[in-house]
């Protein structure tokens, strides 16, 4: 069963441009990583966003243990502005299920 995960991350104003270009370095590492079916960015006001979707539990398990992954957390901790909220998420069915729902 597929996996969605939103993380956040706040950069400290000083910090966006540095933080942006870690994010987009690890990008194309996380899309090579075994049942990565989404790993998006977004960003508002310095805000950024990953909307993640994995195969299943264990893709997420061996992406949270990935090497791009320690090494975008190692580059950017001293740079956020506070921890970041990663949160695990389970789809509502509701309405369309072709607008209603990620896609694998």
């Amino acid at each position: 069963m597929p996996v969605t995960v939103v993380a956040t991350m706040t950069a400290k104003p000083e910090s966006v441009d540095t933080v942006r270009e870690a994010c987009k370095q690890a990008i194309e590492a996380v899309h090579s990583e075994p049942g990565c079916d989404l790993y998006s960015l977004h960003e508002a006001d310095g805000t950024f966003v990953f909307v993640e979707q994995w195969a299943d539990a264990d893709a997420l398990k061996t992406h949270s243990t990935a090497p791009a992954v320690a090494t975008l957390f190692g580059t950017i901790g001293e740079h956020l502005a506070g921890a970041p909220d990663i949160k695990m998420l389970s789809p509502v069915v509701a309405g369309d299920p072709a607008k209603g729902a990620l896609r694998p």
